[in-house]
């Protein structure tokens, strides 16, 4: 990507170049890296294309993905409690990744969808912690 002039999230390939990006980011955080490297160590080889196709299906209209986000980050709360200053690294992460490799409406897509779950992730988080207690 050139940093003159950076482009718009246009195909599932710019999808994947944004996650890879965001991931080698995660993987390296001091605050939520441990979820992805020890809480939960994931299969790379099927995570990441789920991740494609979530994103692909969020900001392309494309529908490809299939699952429950929410059912997976409330069994990972069970295993270490997830917190907000978790879900502030990790909108923060996006954000910045998102900026650093792409500029117009879909990149401002991908940071407002990253709001809008992860608000709505945790309140679904909280809420199924409270009724369990």
């Amino acid at each position: 990507m050139s940093k003159n002039k950076l482009q718009d999230i246009q195909s599932r390939k710019d999808l994947e170049y944004l996650i890879d990006e965001f991931y080698k980011t995660i993987l390296k955080d001091k605050v939520i890296g441990h979820f992805f490297t020890e809480v939960v160590v994931l299969d790379w080889e099927k995570h990441i294309p789920v991740m494609y196709s979530f994103w692909e299906t969020l900001l392309l209209d494309n529908m490809t993905y299939k699952g429950n986000p929410i059912l997976k980050h409330i069994e990972l709360n069970q295993k270490q409690k997830l917190q907000q200053i978790h879900f502030d690294q990790w909108l923060k992460l996006w954000s910045d990744t998102v900026n650093k490799n792409f500029s117009g409406p879909k990149a401002s897509l991908a940071i407002s969808k990253a709001n809008q779950i992860g608000s709505f992730m945790k309140y679904k988080i909280d809420d199924t912690a409270n009724s369990i207690i």
